[in-house]
């Protein structure tokens, strides 16, 4: 046994490292990263089951009608003096573990039981869904186009699977005691997206659309908010579309749930009140990051004006992304006006290109989004009649007028044209 004794170096040496050292190795790094994952899992869940019985015990005892109106900060002072160096005893997070239990049971019990069916069900669904559309890419393609991979199917379905396990243990305790049981997919999902989502859900419907959001996608919680922001409840798979009749009805299925009715483009800031394309195009992508945000997790962003030389002629797409989840090519085209028929064609022409151009044996069919100011439907179906690639419409609000303010040659000559007429008026009154 060396290093006992002498002081040194820890280093590596000069020893024979063959196939099964490293396959050792590597399953030694396996083990560890999966016992990180339970661990961080299994307090996750026993926190969020500790929230849950706490708002189910203020509710449950009607805590304020038999102590008073200030038992919660009382509670809030107990818990915060016992254990000085824990966190989340504060009274408005006291509150918020009300609130929390307070927004699943408040209504009918059937419908409740009918909740936790489907939250338990989550799980299955979630990990059959990803195993048939082939999960997330890890390959040297996504890379060079800056795609941002979260986790693989595997580390996903182990944490889901985990999950589940941990959280069957310790809701097993019959409804009598513990009052409505702890949903099991909740210990999925961080308490700050929990208060996020019932702060901000109107119905329970809604709340679970995001909860399975946040699972499903990995959100982080700023992400979360800005789905929230955006109204994904509402806009999310309704988007004007043909995609039924040109992919396989999952396919389909995922990618409305991917694309939206309607973007709110409330970071861009255009001058003038009436803007063209352009000016809108080169307004979104001012910050990327923001219209990132905006089109939704999964979505990498390839470039503006993508030039397409055909026959001599050049064309340019607006944007185009490639989207991780769907494994495929998304070719944007902006327009500053309500939908014309003519769009429709336009767009078709530059998804048959990418198609012949840059989509490779392992992408799915390149999908057309055409985003407008407006839209008639039965313009947008006629339209489709005809087109035999995947497109979809939808229309955008909310983007910015700069204000009218004036510049600082123009500040500074009404600066000096004040100071003049007080001189004069001053003179005048000598």
């Amino acid at each position: 046994m060396r290093g006992d004794k002498e002081p040194m170096f820890v280093k590596s040496h000069d020893i024979h490292l063959d196939e099964e050292y490293v396959h050792w190795i590597a399953d030694i790094k396996h083990r560890y990263r999966s016992a990180q994952v339970k661990a961080a899992l299994k307090v996750n869940s026993e926190k969020l089951l500790f929230n849950w019985q706490l708002g189910r015990d203020l509710v449950q005892k009607k805590a304020e009608e038999r102590w008073g109106a200030g038992v919660v900060e009382q509670v809030s002072l107990d818990l915060k003096r016992e254990f000085p160096d824990a966190d989340g005893f504060s009274t408005s997070n006291l509150w918020y573990m009300k609130k929390w239990y307070l927004f699943y049971t408040q209504t009918e019990h059937a419908i409740l039981h009918q909740t936790g069916a489907e939250l338990q069900m989550l799980e299955k669904q979630h990990a059959a869904k990803l195993h048939q559309v082939g999960g997330v890419l890890y390959s040297e393609k996504l890379h060079q186009v800056g795609g941002e991979i979260q986790s693989s199917d595997n580390q996903r379905g182990l944490k889901l699977q985990q999950a589940v396990g941990e959280t069957q243990r310790l809701v097993s305790k019959t409804d009598e005691e513990i009052g409505m049981a702890f949903p099991q997919p909740f210990a999925l999902v961080p308490w700050r997206h929990h208060v996020e989502i019932i702060t901000k859900c109107k119905s329970i419907d809604e709340a679970l659309f995001y909860v399975d959001k946040t699972i499903e996608q990995g959100l982080s919680r700023n992400a979360l908010i800005n789905c929230i922001k955006a109204n994904l409840y509402e806009h999310q798979g309704k988007i004007v579309n043909n995609f039924t009749d040109h992919m396989p009805a999952l396919q389909s299925k995922l990618v409305q749930e991917v694309l939206k009715e309607n973007y709110n483009f409330g970071f861009a800031t255009v001058e003038h009140e009436i803007y063209n394309e352009a000016e809108l195009e080169q307004a979104l992508t001012k910050n990327v990051t923001d219209l990132l945000l905006e089109m939704g997790t999964g979505f990498a962003f390839l470039g503006r004006q993508k030039e397409l030389i055909v026959g001599g002629r050049s064309r340019k797409i607006d944007l185009l992304f490639y989207h991780i989840r769907l494994r495929c090519y998304i070719v944007c085209e902006l327009k500053a006006k309500p939908f014309e028929p003519e769009f429709a064609g336009k767009l078709n022409y530059y998804v048959n290109a990418v198609d012949e151009l840059l989509k490779s044996d392992e992408d799915n069919p390149t999908i057309g989004l055409l985003v407008c100011s407006d839209m008639e439907k039965i313009d947008v179906q006629w339209s489709f009649k005809g087109i035999n690639t995947p497109v979809g419409v939808a229309t955008y609000n909310n983007v910015k007028i700069k204000d009218a303010l004036p510049s600082q040659e123009q500040l500074a000559e009404r600066v000096q044209l004040v100071q003049k007429e007080l001189k004069e008026a001053k003179r005048l009154k000598q």
